[in-house]
């Protein structure tokens, strides 16, 4: 429904026990406190502080009237005072007092319309100063609806897009991180680089006689310490069946060091 632009239509005999818009309950009433301590002031001082008191209320309830009639008039749809209030509280600083006089006042100045909603009452614009809306301009405003949805829709998904690459890119090196970093790698590509030549030009090379007999005594020595690995296990486990304490205080009387003890693992065959 346009802002301003198009008359509030609502069901016959509106509002009912159902209403096609949301109008929050009442907020409790507040609880009953200590009054504050009365002051004293002298005649003429209370007098003066009274009528400029008297001239700022008047000047401020005037501008609230201007700003509750607008902002009505610019949204076209029905609000309880408590729904203006918080709309409005934190951009004019209205107090809530202030916005439901100032709104009971509009509706008796016959600025405003207000009805009786279940306990409380909601205010709207008057709709007699609003143009009647035709069903055609009703279907082309709903088809308006239909294309800017679709729009956001598409501009949203544009923009979780555009958000996701942000966040890509805030995570990337910099480009003179990058320079930094290529640096570093050139310098040690050029340190690969002399290691590699001068193992080249070592005279020592392992001939693959020796190397394949040192893959055999490898494994020569991997499997007898596996074997004896085995022996001293059986050999312990024969002995802890009549042992009355635990295998790890065995041990320790015995001094026995296992391979666990020293994080060694036994290599595979």
């Amino acid at each position: 429904m346009g802002s301003g632009r198009g008359r509030l239509v609502a069901p016959e005999g509106f509002p009912f026990s159902q209403s096609p818009f949301e109008v929050r309950p009442p907020p409790p009433p507040p609880r009953a406190g200590p009054s504050p301590p009365a002051t004293t002031t002298s005649g003429f001082l209370g007098w003066g502080a009274g009528k400029a008191m008297s001239k700022c209320r008047g000047e401020a309830a005037a501008g609230a009237a201007g700003i509750l009639l607008r902002y009505l008039q610019e949204q076209n749809r029905p609000y309880s005072a408590q729904d203006v209030f918080g709309n409005l509280q934190r951009e004019h600083g209205l107090g809530k007092a202030v916005v439901v006089k100032t709104l009971d006042q509009l509706a008796q100045q016959g600025k405003i319309k207000e009805k009786m909603y279940g306990k409380q009452k909601i205010y709207f614009a008057d709709q007699d100063q609003f143009d009647t809306v035709s069903d055609a301009d009703l279907q082309g405003l709903d088809g308006k609806i239909v294309a800017l949805t679709a729009k956001v829709q598409s501009l949203q998904q544009s923009c979780r897009y555009m958000e996701a690459e942000l966040k890509e890119l805030s995570s990337a090196l910099t480009t003179p991180e990058m320079q930094k970093e290529i640096q570093e790698l050139k310098k040690e590509c050029a340190g690969y680089r002399e290691r590699l030549k001068n193992i080249k030009a070592a005279t020592n090379h392992v001939t693959p006689e020796e190397k394949e007999q040192v893959y055999r005594e490898r494994q020569k020595y991997c499997k007898e310490w596996r074997k004896r690995k085995r022996m001293a296990t059986e050999l312990s486990d024969a002995i802890l069946e009549g042992y009355p304490k635990s295998k790890k205080q065995f041990f320790e009387e015995v001094g026995i060091e296992t391979d666990e003890d020293y994080n060694v693992t036994l290599p595979d065959p």
